[in-house]
């Protein structure tokens, strides 16, 4: 089965821990220190969150002497926008014929409303 990266993207972005680093990131680049300070967890644990950030293409870590930084990657974002953005207008859609309903329907009780008065 071919390599699926709107999957991992997803899976990546499931955890509420990944998806605060990635908030995080989005500020700038960081050490690992640092993106652990908010976190009541060991640095491999955010380590291991890294990884699977890292895995799904929405970071990367570079080297500098001793200092690690890691640094968002927005593109796999971009297609889980496109693929967010096609349920985004389904459901648009079916709002906007749901709005259309409605107004008909409001439309015909006024109406039977106009005629109640009518007949009394």
């Amino acid at each position: 089965m071919p390599h699926d990266h709107l999957s991992t993207t997803f899976a990546a972005l499931a955890d509420p821990t990944r998806r605060a680093i990635l908030a995080r990131l989005a500020t700038g680049e960081t050490t690992v220190n640092e993106l652990a300070k908010p976190f009541a967890m060991s640095l491999p644990a955010v380590s291991r969150h890294l990884k699977v950030l890292e895995h799904a293409g929405l970071i990367s870590r570079g080297r500098d002497a001793q200092w690690r930084p890691a640094r968002l990657e927005a593109a796999p974002l971009e297609q889980v926008s496109g693929w967010v953005e096609k349920y985004r207008r389904f459901w648009d859609e079916s709002f906007d014929r749901l709005d259309v309903y409605i107004t008909q329907l409001q439309r015909k009780e006024k109406a039977r409303a106009r005629n109640k008065k009518k007949r009394r």
